[in-house]
């Protein structure tokens, strides 16, 4: 067909649908019953980015949904390409990330190849995604896709699945595109507002909480305004930092744990708690309990009660301008609100604690301190799921909205090096870091070769412990034998240089903070790995908190 005059194609009206809608780019590994689909990529604005393997590329699809707040697009073929997409499809699922997947099938009308590579995707993907269809017609195409988009935006955002089977995108439809229309959510309503007003006036010892919610692209603005026109102190889920900015002298820390840490003092001294944005999906920030504060929640939509979680009220809408009406009725009102900042010095000291020791290997606290010396206010940290999640998230100042980007939701393994190389594509003038244990980064460690492809400048860090560590250490405090978790590596330098990027082994601790800077001023893709002591992870997470525990009984 190349080079020769065609009538436009099933394909090509789903290849203008997605223009439609602003689709830049899709990430995938395409297969037979893609080909249709790839010629018409091929003719189209789009630029199809080829990744090693399919988990990949929905990591990067969901990385781009949740950083934008438009759904990123991710393909494979049938079967087992589509089947490799379903961690992706959980991942943006659970994490609340607007994400587009389209898998290919067999022939639908007739098909010469039995059932050959055949699953049922569609039914495979319901779980997993808000939708899952296959598109039966080439003449719906434009409804399809559109609703398709539409349905991933709205709130709760999340994954749609469309399946297009390969006589479908052949098919010959004279159809016209769907123009697309904005999403407008409405603003709480004015009794919610009232009686959650009134909560917050009777308060002694409010404290506000940002969940994952409040990191959505859309709802920033309002959330800081609220903030700073109350005065009430606020901590943060792990998903939630960044939403207002860390150097504020009114954040108390993130509840990196469900209790007994260091920032529950505040939690725990509570009457009343503004949980805006939160999303049971996380892990529990706090236990709710008859004898703890009341809590009204604020987000865009209602909350789930859960065993831990029961709101005392809700305000739920677009929570931006939810908030800045709240506020209004708030402001100058409450002599009270900053009754719990003296806890914050306490709470911010004890959290640094150790986050300039020299000692070799260095410590979590050491390695966190040192990456923030080095990343820019603007600068992104994409985190895989290990061990040093914890520290991260207890010890990295965040300042701007979506820069430290940690899974908290389906907390998988993985994703850390294709998200950071999905931040590194849409902010090529940031500083972006991917940090990842010696377990997950090996699990899409083939995504090297991309990023060396796509000319990307982006410095993974590879932390080194030769286990993995988060269980080994869960073994050790439940009084397990140590077995079954460790492993061998390879030799990271080298393996780096195989893919065509620079690699580097840090010595000393010394050397670390300067072989970061130095790398991300070089330009390009950069391996770094580092030896980490996990002693911490006992000394401090479970004998002091025990200490606290015991101390307040």
């Amino acid at each position: 067909m190349s080079g020769r005059e065609r009538k436009a194609k099933g394909s090509d009206l789903f290849v203008a649908a997605l223009e439609n809608e602003g689709v830049d780019r899709i990430f995938g590994v395409p297969g037979e019953e893609n080909l249709d689909l790839v010629e018409s990529l091929r003719t189209s604005k789009i630029e199809l980015i080829l990744t090693r393997h399919e988990q990949a590329a929905a990591f990067m699809a969901a990385t781009h949904g949740r950083l934008t707040g438009r759904p990123g697009v991710c393909l494979s073929t049938l079967g087992p390409g589509a089947l490799n997409l379903s961690t992706g499809a959980a991942y943006a699922h659970l994490g609340a990330m607007p994400m587009i997947l389209i898998t290919g099938q067999k022939p639908i009308m007739s098909s010469r190849q039995a059932r050959f590579q055949i699953v049922d995707v569609v039914a495979t993907m319901k779980p997993l995604t808000k939708l899952s269809r296959q598109i039966i017609s080439a003449s719906s195409i434009p409804t399809v896709v559109r609703d398709a988009f539409r349905v991933a935006m709205e709130e709760r955002p999340g994954p749609v699945h469309l399946e297009l089977p390969e006589d479908i995108a052949g098919d010959v439809p004279e159809v016209p595109v769907i123009p697309v229309h904005p999403i407008e959510i409405p603003v709480a309503h004015r009794a919610a507002l009232d009686r959650a007003a009134e909560m917050i006036l009777a308060a002694k010892h409010p404290l506000v909480m940002m969940g994952a919610a409040t990191s959505r692209p859309r709802a920033t603005h309002g959330i800081a305004s609220f903030v700073r026109r109350t005065g009430i102190p606020f901590f943060t889920t792990q998903m939630g930092k960044g939403t207002v900015p860390g150097g504020t002298n009114l954040y108390m820390g993130t509840a990196a744990l469900s209790e007994r840490d260091y920032v529950h003092d505040a939690i725990d001294s509570a009457d009343l708690i503004v949980a805006i944005g939160h999303d049971p999906i996380e892990k529990p920030p706090f236990i709710m309990g008859p004898s703890g504060p009341k809590v009204i929640h604020v987000s865009y939509t209602p909350a789930s009660v859960e065993l831990v979680y029961f709101p005392d009220a809700e305000v739920v809408g677009d929570v931006g301008p939810s908030l800045e009406l709240l506020a209004d009725r708030l402001e100058g009102k409450l002599p009270q609100a900053a009754a719990l900042l003296p806890l914050r010095e306490k709470i911010l000291t004890q959290i640094a604690d150790r986050a300039t020791e020299a000692r070799w290997p260095p410590t979590p606290q050491r390695i966190v301190h040192d990456i923030r010396q080095v990343i820019p206010e603007n600068g992104i940290v994409a985190l895989d799921n290990g061990m040093y999640k914890i520290w991260f998230a207890r010890n990295y100042r965040t300042r701007v909205a979506n820069t430290l980007l940690l899974d908290n939701a389906l907390a998988t393994m993985g994703a850390g090096l294709p998200s950071a190389m999905m931040a590194a594509m849409l902010y090529p003038e940031r500083r972006v870091l991917a940090v990842a244990g010696d377990g997950g980064f090996m699990m899409n460690s083939q995504e090297m070769e991309t990023a060396v492809r796509l000319k990307l400048n982006l410095v993974v860090l590879v932390l080194e412990d030769n286990a993995y560590g988060m269980i080994r250490w869960k073994q050790a405090v439940d009084h397990f034998a140590d077995f079954g978790m460790t492993f061998g590596n390879p030799d990271f330098v080298l393996y780096a240089r195989a893919y065509g990027a620079k690699g580097h082994r840090i010595e000393s601790i010394d050397s670390f903070g300067p072989t970061l800077d130095a790398a991300f001023k070089e330009g390009g893709v950069h391996l770094v790995v580092i030896p980490i002591d996990y002693s911490e992870n006992v000394r401090v997470l479970v004998e002091e908190l025990r200490a606290r525990e015991k101390s307040k009984a």
